[in-house]
């Protein structure tokens, strides 16, 4: 029943999308999250799980499901890759020691955990959008040293991505965000 739903949902020019927003601890992924359904920035507490809402922009609804980054909760993020149409992950650009670590395999940089799930089957080659965040304080770095420190050319050769600079406090770039997801699911269609 549910499929037969989403085509003719589809045939009305409406479109549902589930994403998947990762990323460490302290990136501002529940901010995201309730600033783009919400329009207000929340006080949060760290995620034991996930959250879930829906944003609707222009005529896509985004299931957004905002996993957890605390360490014990990562390893299990590929679970959570099954059936996704993008992969959106949050940045804290004003914690660069947190962003690539001079070896694989510490535990606790985003690195190891972006190119982790980016080779999982279930992330096939959809779309990855990464919100640079946290771009309102001093210190953040922006999108090319991003791009350079994840390896974004060689990792994502074969998938389409965008790396958008954004505040979770302000809002600024977070629709921005969905705006460069919406023109690739329509693309996509073409």
């Amino acid at each position: 029943m549910g499929l037969l739903t989403s085509k003719i949902k589809n045939l009305f020019g409406k479109t549902e999308k589930r994403i998947f927003l990762f990323g460490l601890d302290a990136a501002g992924k529940t901010s995201i999250l309730y600033k783009l359904s919400l329009n207000k920035f929340i006080q949060t507490i760290p995620t034991i799980g996930f959250n879930t809402e829906e944003v609707h922009y222009k005529k896509i609804t985004f299931n957004i499901w905002d996993i957890g980054g605390g360490k014990e909760i990562r390893r299990l993020w590929h679970v959570y890759c099954e059936k996704m149409d993008a992969l959106v992950i949050a940045i804290d650009t004003a914690d660069v020691s947190r962003i690539a670590c001079e070896t694989m395999g510490c535990g606790d940089c985003l690195k190891e955990y972006v190119h982790f799930l980016l080779q999982q089957k279930e992330a096939g080659n959809i779309p990855l959008l990464i919100y640079a965040n946290k771009q309102d304080l001093s210190g953040a770095v922006g999108p090319e040293y991003i791009r350079e420190k994840l390896e974004l050319d060689r990792v994502c050769a074969e998938r389409s991505w965008h790396i958008q600079p954004c505040s979770a406090l302000t809002g600024d770039g977070l629709l921005d965000g969905l705006e460069w997801l919406t023109n690739e699911f329509a693309s996509k269609r073409k």
